[in-house]
């Protein structure tokens, strides 16, 4: 990974940008997802490098958004495929898959938000389980948002900042305030996770009393 994230491979991937266009922007943070010895990292760096700040951060946040999620909704899919169990490891991740369906969310949040999480794995693991589609996309999305950016923010002129101190402030104060925007997210999700299993949980007690009244 380190011998990739050289000077010269930024160029190298910053022209090749230039000449193909966004498209290539957004098809390495996709590829990303579904081969993860590929640097994610250089890819998110290059990006803001070639395209400017907002614009690169885009392409890498787009790119790698579409690719975990369609690994989410593949395995989702397929996961229960004998084959694909086997393929999967899915022994090996049940742990993983029932700590996911007690704690809700939140882990798959913070995992998401860290640039070296292994994110297939927290895809594998999310497909398998038992969360609702559109929350895990919301939690994708958010999670991706808060990692593409601190990534693009620190990468896209590090000499700039150390130059500028308040340019280095501001940075910071933007990641803070996008990890506050995070936390707010996973506190409402939380809360309506919970309120549909508190809802779950009363019809399952309600029909239970019913099946002993007519016995």
């Amino acid at each position: 990974m380190s011998d990739w994230f050289t000077a010269e491979n930024i160029e190298a991937l910053e022209a090749q940008y230039r000449t193909l266009g966004p498209i290539i922007g957004m098809l390495f943070p996709f590829l990303e997802s579904f081969l993860p010895f590929l640097p994610l990292v250089v890819f998110v760096v290059a990006n803001a490098s070639s395209h400017g700040l907002w614009l690169g951060f885009l392409l890498s946040w787009a790119g790698t958004v579409l690719g975990s999620y369609s690994v989410f909704l593949l395995v989702r899919k397929f996961g229960s495929n004998p084959k694909v169990k086997k393929f999967i490891k899915y022994k090996k991740m049940q742990k993983l898959i029932r700590w996911v369906d007690m704690k809700g969310i939140a882990p798959l949040f913070i995992l998401l938000c860290f640039p070296f999480t292994p994110s297939v794995l927290v895809n594998i693991v999310a497909g398998l389980s038992n969360i609702k589609k559109k929350v895990y996309l919301i939690v994708l999305a958010t999670g991706k948002f808060v990692m593409i950016f601190t990534i693009s923010v620190l990468g896209y002129d590090v000499g700039a900042l150390v130059r500028s101190p308040i340019k280095l402030i501001f940075a910071i104060a933007a990641i803070f305030l996008l990890w506050i925007i995070g936390k707010g997210i996973e506190k409402y999700l939380n809360k309506r996770v919970e309120r549909e299993l508190k809802e779950l949980s009363r019809l399952r007690k309600h029909k239970k009393l019913k099946m002993t009244y007519k016995d």
